[in-house]
């Protein structure tokens, strides 16, 4: 990406506005050359916390940092002209509250150049997204299975089967939305929640495991590519990159015991 590219980026503006359009894209990016493919064809590129597991191979979203996370939006950042960029505000970053969750997120914004960022609307969430959004900072909600919230939960389950946890969820997405969140991740629910949700909401609501009724999707890329030997049963597998980068990799391998790699017109030589 140039830094006098012409090309102007989605805005949350726009993000916003799109609700009940044409659904929006997202896919998520942690590095330049990834991001420059992406961007063509996202309204969205969400930096997301799955880096931890995807990148760093961690457990779970709870070890990764602010500097891994700025890090990684430095570099889609660097790689993308158009979409939208969103990133993930870390575990214990924003949780103990709104001063807090501000700081971190200007510190974000200002050492990134990213748009917005996203967090994990918990019940007492809300009140953090409106001290935020009033000081400028555009924030995605998060409802649903939330993934920093896996050590409470005991997994990463689906949320909403109860009439209870039903409730909940639907009251989290309102408040979310109340506090000026522009856009809302709804994660792990059944259809007909999802559904109910994005009627209830003014925000645009971007599902993930929560079926076509949202107003946008968005997966992991690498789970979308298949380069991994297992993905949610919500994951569709447009390719499988698993089984072509190995094979590459046996070819090589083949290619450099039988010393025909390098070959001579990959080779230099005395003039």
């Amino acid at each position: 990406m140039s830094i006098h590219s012409k090309v102007k980026r989605m805005t949350a503006p726009e993000i916003y506005a799109r609700k009940g359009q044409v659904p929006l894209v997202c896919l998520t990016a942690y590095t330049a050359p990834v991001a420059e493919i992406l961007d063509e064809h996202c309204d969205v590129l969400l930096v997301g916390d799955s880096v931890g597991m995807v990148v760093h191979g961690l457990p779970s979203t709870i070890g990764v940092t602010m500097d891994m996370m700025i890090l990684h939006a430095q570099a889609v950042m660097r790689g993308s002209d158009k979409a939208f960029v969103v990133v993930d505000m870390p575990f214990g970053s924003y949780e103990a509250g709104p001063e807090e969750a501000f700081h971190n997120a200007a510190r974000l914004l200002k050492e990134t150049g990213a748009q917005a960022v996203k967090i994990e609307s918990g019940p007492t969430v809300h009140e953090t997204v409106a001290y935020m959004v009033q000081r400028g900072i555009p924030v995605m909600g998060h409802v649903g299975l939330r993934p920093q919230a896996v050590n409470v939960d005991g997994g990463f389950k689906a949320k909403g089967r109860t009439e209870s946890e039903r409730k909940k969820v639907i009251q989290e997405a309102l408040d979310t939305d109340a506090a000026g969140a522009f856009a809302i991740v709804v994660e792990g629910v059944a259809e007909d929640l999802a559904r109910e949700i994005t009627v209830l909401v003014k925000a645009p609501t971007i599902g993930i495991g929560a079926s076509a009724g949202c107003d946008g999707q968005v997966l992991v890329t690498d789970d979308m590519l298949g380069l991994f030997d297992w993905s949610p049963k919500f994951v569709r597998r447009y390719a499988d990159m698993r089984g072509a980068i190995s094979k590459a990799a046996e070819d090589y391998a083949k290619d450099v015991r039988d010393r025909s790699f390098p070959a001579p017109q990959e080779t230099y030589f005395a003039k």
